[in-house]
């Protein structure tokens, strides 16, 4: 994808900037599942307690992957800026899950 910089906020707004046309919504998404690997580490992880690290990372690597094909979806469109930006997540079957990057695409004046 061609190398702009866009704006991305989850206000409705841009700071000095007026929003000249609204675009749409611009998303993006992946769907990830658990593996048995991870799951066996995991499931000794929770029996002593505290952070589950390999499902800390494929929750980052899920929501950076959304938000960079969101990204990709709004320059599709010409904007300038993506604002009233959110994740959301859901589950999709059982051991796998969606995260969804979303917001206004919108070209500033």
């Amino acid at each position: 994808m061609a190398n702009k910089e866009i704006i991305v906020t989850t206000a409705f707004d841009v700071p000095g900037k007026k929003i000249a046309k609204v675009l749409g919504i611009a998303r993006g998404n992946t769907v990830r599942s658990r593996n048995l690997g991870r799951d066996i580490a995991a499931g000794f992880k929770n029996l002593m307690g505290g952070e589950i690290k390999v499902y800390t990372e494929m929750a980052a690597q899920s929501r950076d992957e959304a938000l960079n094909r969101m990204i990709n979806d709004a320059i599709k469109m010409g904007a300038d800026a993506i604002i009233g930006f959110r994740f959301t997540s859901s589950t999709v079957m059982q051991a796998s899950s969606e995260i969804l990057a979303y917001g206004t695409a919108v070209k500033l004046g």
